[in-house]
């Protein structure tokens, strides 16, 4: 497990693009037979990928946590981005497809990760938070999260947002997880820009064609820098920094958070005509 520590405003004002992308960039996340997690000190979170082709693959447990397995003190959030799959936990297997998520709580012991078609491999986004609490594992289809539509193509950000682990949803002790939707058109997400210094943030893009490419915002709003992005990546936004993007083409991402508020409209805005 790959560990980052915390960035000030200052120290990021002033790195230069590898800097940028070696701290808050995470590639090659989703790999085959291999479970990649990144551990974060902003909030604790572990940001995670797996890709099952035809192995079964286990969450182990990491020296670092100190704990006698993963999810001893930490709760999980899981999105499917790829072909239909299976996640088994203590037992109990939850198959679904893609762009459903699984929770799983604390005190949940054996995890592992498969996929029903090897020609079609599942690909799996997790996110592990602390947690002081046992909510039960919980399986949520697509439908069932509410969809909600919003923006217009005349401002290029029509997109379909779905809710799956939040306060009117699955029921978790920090984390809030869902995904966007972008419709073919639209390039623009989490517009118009925003910053909660209650929790931090991690985007995960995928659905991006392998030739295009994901221009991610960051820094403090007078104080932006970017990433350039592709498909199957993710990005740490820490709780001071502002998070939006533009592609050259439309695409899907999930959004995680964590900290001490799980108010998915928590927001503190970054009015587009401030930017600097």
């Amino acid at each position: 497990m790959e560990m980052r520590f915390q960035q000030s405003p200052k120290e990021t004002a002033a790195m230069n693009t590898a800097e940028l992308r070696s701290n808050f960039l995470i590639e090659n996340l989703m790999q085959e037979n291999k479970l990649s997690l990144v551990y974060s000190h902003y909030d604790r979170v572990i940001t995670g990928g797996v890709k099952p082709v035809n192995e079964t693959v286990a969450l182990h447990n990491e020296a670092e946590l100190r704990s006698d397995y993963f999810l001893e003190r930490r709760e999980m959030g899981i999105i499917n981005v790829g072909g239909s799959g299976t996640v088994i936990a203590d037992g109990t297997t939850y198959s679904f497809e893609k762009l459903s998520c699984v929770y799983l709580g604390k005190g949940t012991k054996d995890v592992s990760f498969a996929s029903a078609d090897a020609d079609n491999p599942a690909i799996f986004f997790i996110i592990s938070t602390p947690a002081h609490h046992s909510y039960p594992n919980t399986l949520m289809h697509k439908e069932a999260a509410s969809p909600v539509e919003l923006g217009s193509s005349a401002t290029s950000n029509e997109r379909t947002i779905y809710k799956y682990i939040h306060l009117d949803g699955i029921k978790s002790c920090q984390l809030v997880m869902g995904l966007t939707v972008l419709k073919a058109g639209s390039v623009w997400n989490s517009v118009p820009p925003h910053t909660h210094t209650r929790r931090m943030e991690v985007y995960f893009y995928f659905d991006l064609a392998a030739e295009q490419r994901l221009f991610h915002m960051m820094g403090q709003p007078q104080e932006t820098r970017h990433l350039i992005m592709q498909n199957l990546e993710a990005v740490i936004s820490p709780p001071w920094g502002m998070h939006f993007g533009c592609g050259t083409s439309n695409y899907s991402f999930i959004w995680a958070m964590a900290g001490e508020n799980q108010a998915f409209t928590d927001m503190d805005p970054a009015p587009i005509a401030t930017l600097k």
